[in-house]
């Protein structure tokens, strides 16, 4: 394979957790296959007319804490030069975001974009999901508070949750004698004009929130994220903790059902998670668990992931 040169569109390199970080993982797969990497952020992002421009410096990563990169001198390069820019920020996926995905659509396919940012931008993880009803636990995405009342009142047990929040920021679990709701619902909209996603609460959630890495459409590693003691969310941010774990029948169903929409919209790595019998989201943005699976599984998907870059390089 010919080295490619690869922009990586992520959160600043020094503030990243070498022994977790997926996009990390990503970047030293690339460099051990001789590719190229320059890595910029999204406000040194910028069109000009219709040219797409960034200020990158060429980077070398080594897993060593500590020393795990060094820059090169700062260049403005028209990122439709390279032959594949990594969409890689963390959300939260808010108007910034959402121009950046537009941005993107300049370049792209030309310049393959991993994620498709015209997929990323119309399937948000917790909007897309709710294409598969039939999938998932009942929930609602709603602005409307007696809708949520009534939801609460028919299904007890709730969660609610920002609708583009991440890493369990903001989840609240609502039980039946809890008198917080009304409180909770005025601060959310306090603060935002967006709806929220009200979740029926699901118990299996103590045994685990399964995190299964899809790429182009096909499950090919899992973690297992157990909750902390005394917590409902099992993000490993808010303290979860990853487990190894197999892919049941029934998340085999869930995944064959959604990976060709997966694999349509160009969404090439995707992760979703499962709660018992029930998919919960599709994170589609900047998806983690490849160094966990790793570890547990003996299993580089980064090397999955780049063998698919490469190849629809070559038939692009």
């Amino acid at each position: 394979m010919t080295s490619l040169k690869i922009a990586v569109q992520m959160d600043p390199l020094h503030s990243i957790d070498i022994t977790g970080d997926s996009t990390f993982a990503l970047m030293l797969e690339a460099q051990a296959r001789g590719h190229k990497l320059w890595h910029y952020e999204v406000p040194h992002m910028w069109l000009d007319g219709a040219r797409l421009l960034a200020r990158v410096k060429p980077v070398t990563v080594r897993d060593i804490p500590g020393a795990h990169h060094e820059f090169g001198p700062e260049t403005i390069t028209d990122l439709a030069d390279m032959d594949v820019v990594l969409m890689r920020q963390d959300p939260p996926f808010d108007m910034a975001y959402i121009t950046a995905t537009h941005m993107l659509e300049h370049i792209h396919p030309k310049t393959l974009v991993v994620n498709n940012p015209v997929s990323v931008r119309n399937a948000p993880e917790k909007l897309l999901v709710m294409h598969f009803p039939q999938l998932m636990p009942p929930t609602l995405i709603s602005w409307d508070r007696e809708a949520i009342r009534e939801f609460r009142a028919l299904h007890k047990d709730i969660i609610v949750k920002p609708l583009f929040g991440n890493g369990g920021i903001g989840v609240f679990r609502i039980k039946p004698d809890d008198e917080n709701l009304g409180s909770l619902l005025d601060m959310f909209f306090a603060a935002s004009r967006e709806p929220l996603m009200v979740q029926r609460y699901e118990a299996a959630v103590r045994k685990g929130d399964k995190r299964i890495i899809l790429i182009d459409g096909e499950p090919l590693g899992a973690i297992n994220r157990v909750p902390a003691e005394g917590d409902s969310r099992s993000n490993m941010h808010a303290g979860g903790k990853a487990e190894p774990t197999r892919l049941t029948a029934r998340e085999l169903e869930i995944c064959t059902a959604i990976g060709p929409t997966l694999r349509e919209q160009g969404l090439l790595f995707t992760g979703i998670d499962v709660i018992g019998d029930y998919l919960t989201e599709i994170n589609v943005t900047s998806p983690t668990g490849l160094q966990q699976i790793a570890r547990f599984d003996n299993l580089n998907l980064a090397a999955t992931i780049w063998d698919k870059i490469e190849a629809k390089r070559v038939a692009a």
